[in-house]
């Protein structure tokens, strides 16, 4: 069992239009819904790769309830969200279907109280017993900690729990200083955290603050990781048209599916960016085209030097 985490649930709405046009009034073509926030869309695509899957984080109000009754229907997605009294947030994407490009709008979501990040706590130890890995997930809702994460990965650590970070900012500076096992941010996030433009002079800055691996995204160029055995970069054969949002996520999943499944990590990387390739042919993020990702996985180019680590 692999355990998702999302403090900052949200249902996932994207609008399909021809063009979008500042100012302008625009016609729909399609709009799909979806249980979202980095977490749910990681859990989809490993329930989707035939992993059994546990999701837990804040859900409540109206939109939480939609986004729960929508998750009942996700094979091989478990239940244990825990009940806030805020109402889930909504993120919008805007697809532009004549460039190919996408408008997100994210909203904050609820504010959580103490009393609600006790009961989350206590929930998240109980689930640990058994997991395989877990995946800390996302952004943090307004009135927690900003070392909620990196209480999390020590409570992980402690538990003998492989763990995963995928955050931005503060949280992810505080989370690398718990030693996770890997964390995976983008060349953004990365500069942010480091100081350094340099991915790969910032990944291994990134694992002397405490993290054992780090896995850089690096947009449509693929992913460089920096791990203990060396030192390996995967690069997609060509740049996919279509919307980008969740690649990150499927990412996210393909490392994971891989470290549970013991593959070395040149397989685990290559996984990774052909199912990160694959969402982008997707409709909504925690998805993937399953023909382009079996396409995609045999073309992926993996280069490494092991002593570089």
């Amino acid at each position: 069992m692999i355990l998702t985490v999302t403090l900052n649930t949200a249902l996932d709405i994207t609008y399909r239009v021809r063009e979008l046009r500042p100012h302008g009034s625009h016609r729909v073509s399609e709009v799909t819904e979806r249980p979202g926030g980095k977490g749910l869309n990681v859990a989809r695509v490993l329930a989707a790769l035939g992993h059994e899957v546990t999701v837990t984080g804040f859900t409540g109000g109206t939109t939480g309830h939609v986004l729960r009754t929508r998750l009942a229907d996700t094979p091989g997605v478990r239940d244990a969200l825990v009940p806030v009294s805020g109402t889930t947030r909504r993120t919008i994407a805007i697809v532009d279907q004549l460039s190919g490009d996408t408008t997100q709008l994210n909203e904050p979501g609820p504010t959580v109280t103490a009393a609600e990040w006790s009961a989350f706590r206590t929930t998240y130890e109980s689930l640990l017993p058994g997991v395989s890995a877990v995946a800390l997930c996302g952004s943090l809702p307004p009135g927690l900690p900003v070392g909620a994460y990196a209480g999390l990965v020590r409570t992980a650590r402690t538990a003998g729990v492989p763990v995963l970070l995928d955050t931005s900012g503060e949280p992810l500076r505080r989370g690398v200083a718990a030693r996770p096992d890997i964390v995976k941010p983008n060349t953004d996030e990365l500069a942010e955290l480091t100081g350094s433009h340099d991915p790969s002079r910032g990944a291994r800055d990134t694992r002397r603050r405490g993290a054992r691996t780090v896995v850089v995204s690096l947009g449509a160029k693929g992913l460089l990781a920096a791990t203990p055995d060396g030192s390996w970069q995967a690069t997609p054969p060509a740049r996919l048209p279509g919307n980008p949002t969740g690649a990150g996520d499927s990412a996210v999943a393909g490392l994971l599916s891989g470290l549970v499944e013991g593959l070395p990590w040149p397989d685990r990387l290559a996984r990774a960016v052909a199912l990160s390739a694959a969402t982008v042919r997707a409709p909504a993020a925690g998805e993937f085209d399953r023909a382009t990702y079996e396409e995609l996985l045999e073309r992926v180019t993996v280069t490494g030097d092991v002593s570089a680590a």
